[in-house]
């Protein structure tokens, strides 16, 4: 009584044609093969242990910009967004 038997699954698989049609289920069977093949290679990755990184040399810090070296806004305050003149 707890089991389903085959009329079952029968009825459940023809439901599933009605619903989904029939092309789209071997698409959704493909796409459900390639998620549990990336899932497992993913949880296979995790679990194997990576190399330890090569011990890199610390980056350099940039050198600081002097204050002469700031740029300003092209123009008067009033004029963003519009072509610079000359004079």
């Amino acid at each position: 009584m707890g089991g389903l038997s085959a009329w079952h699954w029968l009825i459940v698989i023809g439901a599933f044609v009605l619903l989904f049609g029939a092309q789209k289920l071997p698409d959704a069977a493909r796409s459900l093969g390639r998620s549990t093949r990336i899932l497992k290679a993913e949880l296979s990755a995790d679990a194997a242990p990576s190399p330890a990184p090569a011990a890199s040399p610390s980056p350099t810090p940039s050198p600081a910009p002097s204050a002469d070296s700031t740029v300003g806004p092209v123009g008067s305050v009033g004029s963003v967004g519009k072509e610079p003149t000359t004079p």
